[in-house]
């Protein structure tokens, strides 16, 4: 029997949910068509409706702890946003996107939702996921939830194809597989480079997904993942400091970004991506 559908207050002080929900960490939600400040989200087998009021959203959905950790309400971002706001390249990315919040979603979600994101562009990973949901997912209510691990494993390579997988569609049958077979709590306890190393010995997982999914699923601050906005971002940004940025390799800048930031590399590179991508024709510095 499902619960009875609560609601919860989030001060605008807090967050900007437009920004959370569009800075390209996650992919299963809509936007309510009667209003575009209003959205549905759905994470693992839950969903919540936001809608934002002039000081602050209500958020409405029958599972409220789940989804006042999902927000990440007990970090201080304000804290974080004054230790970046100290180095000159991040203020303007800070500026612009200070309504940011990494979010806590479910690990298992993120795992697949970032291998269907390589070399993909966002509408089609969404439609994918939401297509997987729609055909693989229990239907629970008015919804379908993300598929469980056993339910992935039903899934062939064809089927990952007719929703959009493409080539992808072979990794992620081998990838569940290998998923089966690990222990994810045992995981959660390594360091960030162990998992890493780990991650990418799995089917469909390179450096910069496997940095997404540290950050995004193991909520790991210390890495950076770097892709074509951040490669553009770090020639913007940090060309005036450092010379023949133009010749880095993404390694190489992963590496220099995640020393200069430390355990806050993972704010940083969100508040980096959101504005190169919004800003990418422009002269930034």
């Amino acid at each position: 029997m499902r619960e009875k559908k609560e609601s919860f207050i989030i001060n605008k002080e807090k967050i900007n949910i437009a920004q959370t929900l569009k800075c390209g960490q996650i992919f299963s939600y809509r936007q309510i068509s009667f209003n575009p400040d209003n959205f549905i989200i759905f994470s693992s087998n839950k969903k919540a409706e936001v809608y934002e009021m002039k000081e602050h959203y209500k958020i409405c959905t029958d599972n409220v702890p789940y989804f006042q950790n999902f927000f990440d309400l007990e970090t201080d971002y304000e804290k974080i946003k004054s230790i970046l706001s100290k180095d000159k390249m991040l203020v303007k990315p800070i500026e612009f996107g200070g309504g940011i919040r990494i979010l806590r979603q479910d690990l298992l979600e993120v795992i697949i939702s970032f291998v269907f994101s390589a070399n993909n562009n966002i509408k089609r990973i969404t439609e994918s996921l939401f297509a997987l949901r729609q055909k693989f997912g229990k239907h629970y209510g008015d919804y379908e939830i993300f598929p469980s691990l056993k339910q992935l494993s039903e899934i062939t390579a064809e089927q990952f194809k007719e929703i959009g997988a493409g080539y992808r569609a072979e990794q992620l049958v081998k990838l569940i597989e290998q998923l089966q077979k690990i222990n994810f709590d045992e995981l959660k306890h390594l360091s960030s480079d162990k998992i890493l190393k780990k991650l990418i010995d799995l089917s469909g997982i390179g450096p910069k997904v496997a940095d997404c999914i540290l950050l995004f699923g193991f909520n790991r601050t210390d890495v950076f993942p770097v892709d074509t906005w951040i490669e553009k971002a770090f020639k913007n940004f940090y060309e005036s400091d450092l010379k023949n940025t133009n010749h880095w390799s993404r390694a190489e800048i992963r590496k220099f970004l995640t020393e200069r930031y430390g355990n806050l590399a993972g704010y940083a590179q969100q508040y980096l991506f959101n504005y190169q991508r919004n800003f990418h024709n422009r002269q930034i510095i």
